[in-house]
């Protein structure tokens, strides 16, 4: 492995080697003693710390470096001095990445999500021996801390984190009624009083970090941040919105088309525009919570061009939202990173930024209501993003969150670490998944588990980093809801819920726009039994 090793901070070693003429008085044993505790010191602060940011319902295309026209200065930032993965995956759905990305796990191995028409599996409580990524960490010396969305059962301070901000609340980004300091219920906040759910995390984020350095300074950490932007509703301060208020009035035909664009002159692999599905809408429909949102509103990705002026109108306003999020979160990040920088933990910092799943195409109303007389926006509406915009957001890609085609799957994946990665500005097309992070941290901190029940599926990604890998793993297999896939030396075969398995050459055809399943029907047999025997493997892994 090429990996550099990182060297320990100078400062923080001082007060540890200025006694040289002490030491020499002491007898040789104890000498001994200290020399080895001092060598365990350096070893455990050449650990690089990790923060892994994780958005939540953000498209492939969303970040500038991604192609789109959103501001992410930060983020960009990152990629130019890291890598970007292209092939990157996640299980479709937020609950159970999240259960994958701190376990190392398939979430229905783990019994985190359900394998519909079999056996076995749920939305349940884990298995014993699944344990999440700060227990293991431990003792390697790190100590962790948790801000934002969980979605993940048990509670973060029992699961093995330090500190932990938890906001359970995911309706009210102005005022939520639900979350918690350390597994401690705090009071709910009351509208108007300023603040803002994606703020407050990256405000809570440097608490912690600050807590760190004034306690804990000789230990690397491991940061989970979960922001819930750019999750529905769709909320953003007003500022940030004006950002993005004649953005996309264009409509989301010639935005999808310019993103494509904009990819290809980065660097991205050439891959065709997958076609839009007209009749492809929300995965749940709430007529009467459609009827709520008013006549601006639209449940199909129509041609825009059919669009009432309107209906224009509201969506290019929800547009301008959805970009004002991921601008803030930006934003916030950028304090993060600073704050990294000003206490000298930058260079040797490991920041992943992903998302859970591909932006959503989902309608609804929850939480406080939609009053339709409020900006649109603001603490008292509940706008969606929509399949019209979550098309855009996921280009090239076709369907969306839930789905297991390419556009419910893929995310983007940035890698930042300037002590150990050499590479810069680069990209990485190697397939891989959220079970692979969990194997990643442990071999960063140079950790060998004992052996669980099950063994982890996941792989550590540090090779890929250097580029010496170009093959991780066998097979990529995903399941949610009925819709389910499989992966295997550039073949995809994949199938809708109740719908026939439809075949891709995802080496040639990412964009999934070729089915070859009458071309080729012993590869799309092969494909399905190997997904069959995972899934039984997995029904079984989750009755241990």
């Amino acid at each position: 492995m090429k990996i550099s090793q990182p060297t320990p901070n100078p400062k923080r070693n001082a007060p540890l080697v200025k006694q040289p003429l002490a030491v020499m008085q002491i007898h040789h044993s104890i000498f001994f003693f200290l020399i080895q505790s001092l060598c365990s010191l350096v070893g455990a602060q050449s650990s690089p710390s990790i923060l892994v940011i994780l958005a939540d319902d953000l498209g492939y295309s969303d970040l500038g470096c991604y192609g789109s026209e959103i501001k992410t200065p930060n983020l960009d930032s990152l990629a130019a001095n890291g890598l970007r993965f292209t092939n990157f995956y996640n299980t479709a759905r937020c609950w159970p990445t999240r259960a994958s990305l701190l376990t190392g796990y398939y979430p229905q191995q783990i019994r985190r999500d359900t394998l519909k028409q079999k056996s076995g599996g749920m939305r349940g409580k884990r298995p014993d021996w699944a344990s999440l990524a700060p227990a293991l960490l431990k003792p390697a010396g790190y100590r962790s801390y948790h801000i934002g969305k969980w979605h993940i059962d048990g509670t973060p301070i029992a699961s093995g984190f330090d500190r932990s901000y938890y906001l359970k609340d995911q309706s009210r980004f102005f005022s939520p009624t639900t979350h918690y300091l350390d597994d401690k219920k705090l009071p709910p906040v009351e509208r108007g009083t300023g603040f803002y759910g994606t703020i407050e995390v990256a405000n809570r984020t440097i608490e912690f970090l600050e807590e760190h350095e004034e306690k804990h300074n000789d230990s690397p950490f491991f940061t989970y941040l979960a922001f819930a932007a750019p999750h529905f509703p769709l909320h953003a301060l007003p500022e940030d919105i004006a950002k993005y208020d004649k953005t996309y009035t264009s409509g989301w035909t010639t935005i999808r088309e310019t993103r494509h664009q904009r990819m290809t002159k980065l660097g991205f692999p050439k891959v065709e525009l997958s076609p839009v599905l007209p009749n492809l809408g929300p995965p749940y429909h709430f007529p009467d919570q459609l009827k709520i949102l008013g006549p601006g509103e639209v449940n199909r990705p129509l041609p825009w061009e059919k669009l009432t002026n309107e209906q224009k109108t509201f969506q290019i306003k929800k547009m301008a939202i959805h970009a004002a999020m991921i601008d803030r979160m930006d934003h916030e990040i950028g304090r993060i990173i600073a704050h990294l920088k000003k206490v000298d933990r930058f260079q040797n910092t490991l920041i992943l930024f992903l998302s859970d799943n591909g932006a959503s195409a989902e309608i609804m109303v929850r939480g406080d209501g939609h009053d339709p007389s409020a900006p649109l926006g603001s603490a008292a509406t509940y706008p969606c993003l929509g399949p019209g915009w979550s098309t855009t957001a996921n280009t090239p890609f076709k369907k969306h969150k839930t789905w297991t085609h390419e556009g419910g799957i893929s995310t983007p994946l940035i890698a930042h670490w300037p002590k150990g990665l050499a590479a810069r500005n680069k990209f990485r097309h190697t397939p891989a998944h959220v079970i692979d992070l969990f194997p990643t941290f442990l071999d960063l901190a140079n950790i060998t588990p004992d052996s669980p029940l099950v063994s982890s599926p996941g792989k550590s990604l540090l090779p890929v980093f250097t580029g010496e890998q170009k093959t991780l793993h066998q097979d990529i297999w995903w399941s949610h809801e009925g819709h389910n896939a499989i992966l295997k030396d550039g073949w995809k075969a994949v199938s809708s819920f109740k719908e026939p398995w439809e075949l891709y050459h995802l080496a040639k055809d990412r964009s999934e726009t070729q089915n070859l399943a009458k071309a080729h029907p012993e590869k799309l047999k092969a494909l399905v039994a190997l997904w069959n025997k995972r899934a039984e493997q997995f029904i079984e892994d989750s009755k241990k």
